[in-house]
């Protein structure tokens, strides 16, 4: 009787019904679910296109199907394209970057679910901010950036339809606010920095050189969302509030053109207006001053 209980020890336990092998295979991990392929999936494709988008970015070059003057390549070349001196696309990749390794990475599925419910809350929200600013200030929508927007909504959508339990439930309202308090965080870094308030103040040379055009009554023309105009504006870097700037497009891409601009008959941007003579191109400072008879060497900016 003995030897048949101690037989009966080794005998292997038998399953519930249903209940996969996988569990019983020592250390192989479980077969992912739908909804993680689903992530896994979604992530991937935002890395794919944020990595091109940065990698355009830093080429100079221009995105597929975005010719030169179309809503998608002012949207690309506008200051919401940057966010401190990087371009965008690259913070993006970096976001999408995480949440494919949260995707990948065994663990604790609540833990992961509130990690990753947090980063697509907030790309969500950055996606959103970015694709309005350029509808209401540039009257243009980029085909890129709204795939972007797009798969961060449906990861955001995913994780929000299959919370798991121990998830924030109760005090949901409490999780809400926090996260949406982040986010505002944000979203107002990002609007200073497209308002270029944190751009450092630059050569006192050009606060000098700005200073002597509008004094010696030069012209700026340009428009609010022409990509040279932006160039030639940064070059003035903390100065450029101080230029001789004339808005030609107040009411956007799309809106009617300043009669000041129609009378002076401004046919692209950015113009200066040196000397009754127009120039269409964005020019160097130390040009300028040496068309306006700046002493740019032994100017101290006084």
């Amino acid at each position: 009787m003995a030897k048949k209980t101690k037989a009966a020890r080794h005998q292997p336990q038998a399953r519930k019904p249903g209940e996969s092998t996988v569990a019983h295979a020592g250390k192989q991990q479980p077969r992912a679910s739908r909804v993680d392929i689903a992530l896994r999936v979604l992530t991937a494709l935002g890395v794919l296109l944020t990595a091109y988008l940065t990698w355009v970015a830093s080429s100079g070059g221009g995105a597929a199907f975005c010719t030169e003057g179309s809503a998608c390549d002012v949207v690309q070349s506008s200051q919401w394209s940057r966010l401190l001196g990087a371009p965008i696309a690259l913070w993006g990749l970096g976001l999408y970057a995480v949440l494919a390794w949260l995707a990948w990475r065994p663990g604790s599925r609540v833990l992961r679910w509130r990690r990753m419910w947090r980063l697509s809350f907030l790309g969500l929200a950055i996606s959103v901010y970015l694709t309005l600013a350029g509808w209401v200030a540039l009257q243009a929508l980029c085909g890129w950036c709204l795939l972007s927007l797009a798969t961060m909504a449906a990861i955001f959508i995913v994780l929000q339809a299959t919370r798991p339990d121990g998830a924030p439930g109760v005090r949901m309202s409490s999780w809400l606010l926090g996260n949406g308090l982040i986010a505002l965080g944000l979203l107002a870094v990002l609007h200073v920095s497209a308002s270029g308030l944190m751009e450092r103040r630059g050569d006192p040379r050009l606060h000098g050189l700005a200073e002597h055009l509008e004094r010696s009554g030069v012209k700026y023309y340009g428009a609010s969302w022409c990509a040279n105009c932006r160039e030639q504006t940064r070059k003035f870097a903390g100065a450029a509030g101080k230029l001789p700037y004339v808005e030609c497009s107040p009411n956007g891409r799309t809106g009617g053109v300043a009669f000041e601009c129609v009378s002076e008959r401004i046919s692209g941007y950015p113009t200066w207006v040196i000397g009754g003579r127009h120039y269409v191109e964005v020019i160097e400072p130390e040009r300028l001053a040496a068309m306006t008879g700046y002493d740019w060497d032994g100017s101290r900016g006084e």
